[in-house]
């Protein structure tokens, strides 16, 4: 699917707020409720609008502690293991990376016993798993948004 600037400032807009409704997302990219409905949809119906979510403060819900894991995997099936590490408790992604380590593992948990057990009980201890780092989040800034810098994008 071709994404053109129109496409591009409604992804910007919708990856702001989610909860948009149509009539406001027509005004803020000057356009039709009309043609917004049916863009949104097309961008839904061609997978680049893949699904909506809210963004939850952890801390409010009781995961005061995280940690970016870095994982070294052996001779172990990339799709299998990240499959494995994603099922884990406490567990919020699995990015699979290049270079010297093979994935990223973003875990919340309620306090630093239960993170080190994730860490050190579960994921260290994965058949495959050849070494793992952990780096504790101190603090956290939200980027720009997938889109949020519309007008950067070559046509």
């Amino acid at each position: 699917m071709n994404v053109d600037r129109v496409d591009r400032a409604l992804i910007a807009e919708l990856s702001k707020d989610a909860r948009l409704s149509i009539r406001t997302l027509a005004e803020r990219v000057h356009i039709s409720r009309t043609a917004a409905h049916k863009r949104v949809q097309n961008l839904i119906a061609n997978g680049v609008i893949t699904g909506f979510s809210a963004h939850i403060d952890r801390k409010s819900i009781g995961l005061n502690v995280t940690a970016l894991v870095v994982v070294t995997i052996g001779d172990a099936s990339w799709p299998g293991m990240a499959a494995a590490l994603a099922e884990l408790p406490f567990v919020e992604s699995v990015l699979a990376v290049s270079g010297d380590i093979d994935f990223v593992v973003t875990v919340s948990a309620p306090d630093h016993e239960k993170l080190s057990a994730v860490i050190l009980q579960q994921i260290h201890e994965m058949p495959g798993v050849v070494a793992t780092r952990s780096h504790l989040v101190l603090d956290e800034r939200e980027g720009n948004a997938p889109g949020a810098l519309p007008d950067a994008w070559p046509l």
